[in-house]
């Protein structure tokens, strides 16, 4: 029950007036800050060993492709259990495997294979983690009006520890080394695992009937569904072009602009400072429909800063094109997200979610992997100019279609709220 003091949090924020929310966000902000830390150490470690432009691309590439394989089975397989439960044990293993990571390094037993190979775990583990969470939001804050916002405040906080956990981890390396900043995710974890432990909700109600079954039911309902269908092709597409240039940081910190792992920490920073204030704008909107065109102005957006970033010729210039291009990025993946999770159906929303994970990072994936080796041909500079293009040409056939969209968004959105 909410009480009437609780009705005055503002409105940007409103999702926080529910308990269990609150649990999750104060857990969840912890585990982010370290994830963004092993992500950047991890980038750094492996230029460092091996110098090789290829090898991030691979390494992002097995990071993120089971999220393209295995995040719709995994939707449609934690559709059918206690999505609390599946979610306390993933984090377990995930800091884990973090501890691991920080051990290998520690004792300089870590490769290239080995890393690739913990990448890959790493992968699966996410297929598993980021449906799960996405999908229990709407049961931490128990109405659907308040859905939104709380997805906004989930990607304010994932882009507040982008902000500021790239920078913390560059000075982090130039300290200590990269075992530490894995050790420290591995920390990271108990503060989320002990909000889920605190956490008291009703079980969700599961979807019956074989893992197989209940997967294409899902598939049927995206595929049939226009809106939901043109929103997961826009997904695709940025971040099959937009947000590969994370693949390509490493190569413009030390070989583009001559600097070091803190160069990196603030080029990497400088888009989360974009992103972060994207989930700030996105947490005032309250009228869904007008989220297609924000979604379209943010891939425009991403276009441009990609070819203002592969043109930059200082630090200074490169840092504001990535402010950019987080912000563009982020209104486009969360503006979709919070279109998704709100014209999903109850029953449907978990494996809704999963094909938006799996777009979401699959695509990253591919990207990540076709820009480490067209980088290693090309160059990283021409690399994010091609793709910049690409998406561009990509937002002038959206633009045909915006009016359409927008207009099926509404109805549909009507009929969820008649329902």
């Amino acid at each position: 029950m909410t009480s009437s003091a609780d009705r005055q949090w503002p409105v940007a924020v409103r999702a926080l007036q529910h308990a269990n929310f609150r649990l999750y966000f104060a857990g969840q902000a912890v585990s982010i800050l370290g994830s963004w830390i092993q992500q950047v150490a991890l980038s750094w470690l492996i230029y460092r060993l091996t110098g090789s432009v290829a090898l991030l691309g691979v390494t992002t590439f097995a990071a993120l492709l089971p999220q393209l394989i295995v995040g719709p089975l995994a939707g449609a397989w934690t559709d059918r259990h206690d999505k609390r439960r599946l979610l306390i044990a993933v984090q377990g293993i995930l800091a884990v495997q973090a501890l691991v990571l920080a051990g290998l390094t520690a004792f300089e037993l870590i490769g290239p294979a080995l890393i690739v190979a913990m990448s890959l775990l790493l992968g699966v583990l996410n297929a598993f983690d980021t449906p799960l969470r996405q999908s229990l939001i709407g049961s931490f804050v128990g109405r659907r009006e308040d859905l939104p916002n709380a997805l906004a405040l989930n990607a304010m906080l994932f882009n507040a520890g982008r902000f500021v956990g790239p920078p913390l981890a560059g000075v982090l390396l130039a300290l200590t080394s990269e075992a530490l900043c894995f050790a420290l995710n591995g920390l990271s974890f108990l503060a989320l695992l002990i909000g889920l432990l605190l956490i008291r909700i009703d079980t969700p109600a599961r979807a019956s009937g074989s893992t197989g079954k209940v997967f294409r039911e899902g598939l049927d309902y995206v595929w049939q569904n226009q809106p939901i269908r043109l929103l997961i092709l826009t997904l695709a597409m940025v971040n099959l072009t937009a947000s590969s240039y994370a693949v390509l940081l490493p190569v413009f910190a030390r070989d583009i602009f001559g600097g070091d792992a803190q160069t990196l920490g603030w080029l990497w920073g400088a888009a989360g400072c974009g992103a972060f204030l994207s989930t700030l704008f996105l947490a005032t909107r309250q009228a869904l429909p007008g989220l297609v065109r924000i979604v379209l102005v943010g891939a425009l957006l991403s276009a441009a800063a990609l070819l203002a970033f592969a043109a930059s010729p200082v630090v200074p210039l490169a840092l504001a094109a990535m402010a950019l291009l987080g912000f563009g990025i982020s209104v486009g993946n969360v503006g979709i997200n919070m279109l998704l999770q709100s014209l999903a159906p109850e029953q449907l929303r978990g494996r809704v979610v999963s094909f938006f994970t799996s777009t979401r990072f699959g695509f990253d994936a591919i990207g990540g992997l076709l820009a480490g080796l067209l980088a290693a041909r090309i160059g990283a500079p021409l690399t994010l100019a091609l793709e910049g293009a690409v998406l561009l040409l990509f937002c002038f056939w959206l633009l045909a279609r915006r009016q359409t969209l927008r207009e099926q968004v509404r109805d549909d959105l009507h009929s969820q709220a008649g329902g």
